[in-house]
């Protein structure tokens, strides 16, 4: 189990707590005690931040926030201007909010800087550049393809309006082909869905340019190869199990791992009640998906072997 991070008892410690948005922080300062220091709003920009800051004379400064889309940004700059910066698990903030009762930012920003104080809090590690860059390119390779699929979709779906069906199998490579004869043979679906059929061409081209890097990068990575030499395990799945990783060595155990994305299951226990419940699915969603298909390709291949 993690430990608790825990700060010094140094009375001149100062704890900043942020509440992030897009645009605003709310700054919240209180000192060892648990008093009010004085509260802030400022620009979401690093320069803002640290010029805050430089407003309370000490030379112990922890800051803290919860985790979110600024996170990653926030961290590294802060953490390159010299301050000590931690990012804690949302879901534990939020539960130590709730209990407040009026949710604003102010007071959410106070809020954090007493779980700060507290240190009741696990701090979430933050990935490298390089494991955001592939999971960027991950995410743009699904939602290209995403969008390749609702086209066809759509196609299929007004095709059945005129008495056209097509069959369940159709590939995403060759639906083109299928489809646009069809299309051009009628003047009325010519003038509907030609251009439809147009952009899903341009998009599934773009899809296998991200699909071709996303290859490539699994072939230049040495961990990637190792993964790619378990049956059913490709260069999605392994790229995606590598850029959620980022640094195996954060993670105590190899058991770890995988209540770390969810796979384990829940417990509740309560005096005489002990029950286990269901996975957790906790953590990243799209690398439980990507273990559950390549464990299923891996389970086909075994069945299909057993059979012949």
């Amino acid at each position: 189990m993690q430990k608790f991070l825990q700060f010094g008892e140094n009375k001149m410690d100062y704890y900043f707590g942020l509440d992030v948005s897009l645009k605003t922080v709310a700054v919240c300062v209180i000192n060892a005690d648990g008093k009010l220091i004085f509260e802030r709003s400022v620009a979401c920009e690093i320069e803002d931040i640290v010029e805050c800051l430089g407003d309370v004379p000490s030379a112990a400064l922890h800051i803290g926030f919860e985790g979110g889309p600024m996170c990653q940004h926030l961290f590294r700059g802060l953490r390159a201007a010299g301050f000590d910066v931690v990012c804690m698990e949302a879901r534990q903030v939020n539960a130590a909010l709730s209990a407040m009762r009026n949710k604003t930012d102010k007071t959410d920003a106070r809020g954090i800087a007493q779980v700060l104080r507290s240190g009741w809090f696990n701090p979430v590690y933050i990935k490298s550049r390089e494991a955001h860059a592939l999971r960027a390119l991950l995410s743009s390779r699904k939602a290209i393809q995403k969008k390749c699929i609702d086209l066809a979709n759509e196609v299929r779906g007004l095709f059945k309006i005129f008495g056209i069906r097509l069959s369940s199998r159709v590939k995403q490579g060759s639906c083109d082909e299928q489809v646009r004869p069809l299309v051009e043979a009628d003047p009325d679906l010519s003038h509907a869905l030609l251009p439809l059929l147009d952009a899903r061409a341009v998009l599934y081209t773009i899809y296998r340019e991200l699909y071709r890097r996303v290859k490539q990068a699994a072939n230049r990575d040495e961990a990637c190869m190792r993964f790619m030499a378990i049956p059913g395990v490709g260069p999605i799945a392994a790229l995606t199990f590598r850029a959620a990783v980022d640094d195996p060595w954060r993670f105590t155990s190899s058991r770890t791992v995988a209540a770390h994305f969810g796979l384990t299951p829940r417990r509740y226990q309560s005096g005489e009640k002990d029950n286990p419940g269901r996975i957790s699915k906790a953590g990243a969603s799209d690398v439980r998906a990507t273990l559950y298909s390549a464990a299923n390709a891996m389970m086909m291949r075994w069945i299909g072997h057993a059979r012949s």
